[in-house]
């Protein structure tokens, strides 16, 4: 069920990536119009429209590139591994 799914998003990949970028400009747009600033706890939260938004992102891209490191750089071993 879930590989079917995934393949029918691969066939779709522009409109996956159009619906992506249609979300983040809601995001953006209801944190710059809906979202009171004005106690704001750091000059970052007060003065950046969606900075959360951006600091999420920028954390998850950061996360991502660093497990791929650690899975590389000693995890992750050859299948055959265990048949020697």
């Amino acid at each position: 069920m879930i590989v079917n799914f995934i393949d029918f998003l691969k066939e779709r990949l522009q409109t996956v990536k159009v619906c992506c970028y249609i979300g983040i400009a809601i995001m953006l747009v209801w944190s710059i119009v809906g979202v009171d600033t004005h106690h704001a706890h750091t000059w970052m939260e007060a003065h950046i429209p969606g900075f959360w938004s951006f600091f999420g992102l920028l954390a998850c891209v950061v996360l991502i590139y660093f497990a791929r490191w650690f899975g590389n750089s000693g995890i992750m071993t050859r299948e055959d591994y265990y048949d020697n």
